[in-house]
């Protein structure tokens, strides 16, 4: 699948299989060391990761309200230029390297005093903007706040050292003293009585006024704030997205989807709104909302039901209507009291050429084409190991994990996080058997899992619904079991190369193909 076009046909049925990839370890920020154990309220754990729209930036927040940027540097030394970076061949293998750039306080902590309520500085999300003049636009949010950061180089200023001769110096100590020791009149203008007023140019006891001189010289990253959208969230924020029109974005809570104007901060337009007269007849929750890449009057939201709502705000300035609805229907007799829980959306994403949606619920990744509504074209099993421990993943509040997901730009591969600091990569071209477990380590493959390769199929022996990578052994290759204590929730890939940044708590790994 290539860049872009309405009419592309759905990855998982387009063109040749594509070879599985070697993923190698690129670099990590933040290492922890050999035994060293993070804890569950740490402030420096990663809370959201997003790379910009060239890929030359990658910002990640963490739950102490911090925003850090890295930038890349192997384009720049290579005499690489942007315009390169978004034209670079897939199928060539790079070695991506990054270094820290700045890092700025988004958010603090915050109570209401009317709801009785801590607002914790997590970031949730990140979204970058459009660049401009140099600098960089982004926007973070945490539980009810959104800010929009500029962050840009500016030049600054110093004093330089007075540039008075020390002799001069002396001489001008020892007129003045023996200026004071004297009782000689002087006129209003300075000028003493007994000696005719002369130039400072001509008068070599009274050297010329020497004033302090300020230079720019060197360059600092500033970050400011440049609006502040608060006050239109009840519950709390669960997404933020830009549109494509590069002007406005929308938020989106448990029950409402809020529309900004970047530009306008006290103001913003419901445009979703599932919230019931009565709560008590309250049956799902919005989870995930995003806009779609090009077309800046779609918009999609998941629920906690498993459904996923295609919106177009050309039809009604409230879209409590959705104009398609995509789910699965339940196999007869499968439902039991975890069904609701595990089908529950906890992210999706448009594939960059708009014509798919990937999502992701506890217990799969699922890939769906917008003109289908009545299934998705491939289902990826990533935790079907894991379905006779949900008594015990229950009790300890594992099943309300949020992983997120992440899809390549070419569309020949999707991603997403698991326990253990593992995550996951499948391919979803026609007849691809490419199902890859790795470890967010210096050794990614340590703990690989690579599902035996299957023969292609042709398009008419192909199943609507293609279901691939299930392991079902609940242990890693090496006969490990799982550690529900370290997952792997927020990754990104890269917009236009095979790389995938990914956090593991409080480190952030990279790695590349």
């Amino acid at each position: 699948m290539n860049g872009g076009g309405e009419g592309l046909a759905a990855p998982a049925t387009s063109g040749a299989a594509v070879s599985p990839l070697e993923w190698k370890f690129s670099q990590v920020f933040g290492e922890r060391t050999a035994g060293e154990e993070v804890q569950e309220g740490n402030i420096d754990i990663i809370s959201a990761i997003e790379f910009d729209r060239t890929g030359e930036h990658l910002a990640t927040g963490d739950r102490g309200g911090r925003v850090v940027l890295f930038e890349r540097t192997d384009i720049k030394d290579h005499g690489g230029h942007r315009r390169d970076l978004e034209r670079m061949d897939y199928s060539i293998s790079r070695h991506p390297e990054f270094r820290y750039k700045t890092e700025f306080q988004s958010h603090e902590p915050e109570f209401d005093y009317l709801k009785s309520l801590e607002i914790e500085e997590k970031i949730n999300k990140i979204r970058w903007c459009q660049t401009a003049n140099g600098a960089l636009f982004l926007l973070s949010t945490n539980d009810k706040t959104i800010k929009y950061w500029k962050v840009q180089e500016k030049k600054i200023k110093k004093v330089c050292e007075m540039n008075v001769d020390a002799s001069k110096s002396m001489e001008n100590g020892a007129v003045a003293s023996s200026m004071s020791a004297s009782s000689k009149p002087y006129l209003a203008n300075g000028a003493c009585k007994d000696r005719p007023v002369s130039s400072p140019s001509n008068d070599t006891s009274f050297p010329a006024l020497h004033l302090p001189v300020v230079t720019s010289q060197e360059t600092s990253l500033v970050a400011r704030c440049r609006r502040v959208y608060a006050h239109a969230h009840d519950y709390h924020i669960n997404s933020i997205s830009n549109n494509s029109d590069g002007e406005t974005f929308i938020s989106a809570d448990d029950l409402r989807i809020n529309l900004w104007n970047l530009e306008i901060s006290n103001q913003s337009f419901n445009i979703v709104d599932v919230k019931p007269a009565n709560m008590e007849d309250l049956t799902e929750v919005i989870t995930s909302a995003e806009f779609h890449p090009t077309h800046c009057n779609t918009l999609a939201y998941s629920s906690s039901k498993g459904s996923i709502r295609l919106i177009d705000l050309r039809q009604s300035a409230l879209c409590d209507t959705h104009s398609k609805l995509f789910e699965e229907q339940e196999a007869p007799g499968s439902r039991s009291f975890f069904t609701e829980i595990i089908a529950s959306i906890s992210d999706i994403k448009f594939a960059k050429n708009g014509r798919h949606i990937l999502s992701r619920d506890y217990m799969t990744l699922k890939l769906w084409d917008i003109n289908m509504d009545s299934g998705p074209v491939a289902t990826f099993q990533v935790h079907e190991h894991l379905r006779p421990k949900l008594c015990d993943l229950y009790e300890n509040d594992s099943i309300f994990d949020k992983f997120e997901c992440c899809l390549s730009g070419d569309g020949h591969r999707v991603a997403t996080g698991s326990y253990s600091n593992l995550f996951r990569v499948f391919g979803c071209s026609e007849g691809s058997t490419e199902a890859t477990t790795l470890e967010a380590s210096k050794n990614p493959m340590r703990r690989q899992v690579q599902t035996p390769a299957r023969p292609s199929r042709s398009l008419g022996n192909l199943p609507r619904v293609l279901r691939r990578g299930a392991d079902n052994s609940g242990a890693d290759a090496n006969g490990n079991s799982f550690d529900f204590t370290t997952k792997l929730l927020h990754l990104a890939w890269h917009p236009s190369e095979n790389s995938i940044a990914c956090a593991a708590s409080n480190s952030l790994y990279m790695y590349y193909a």
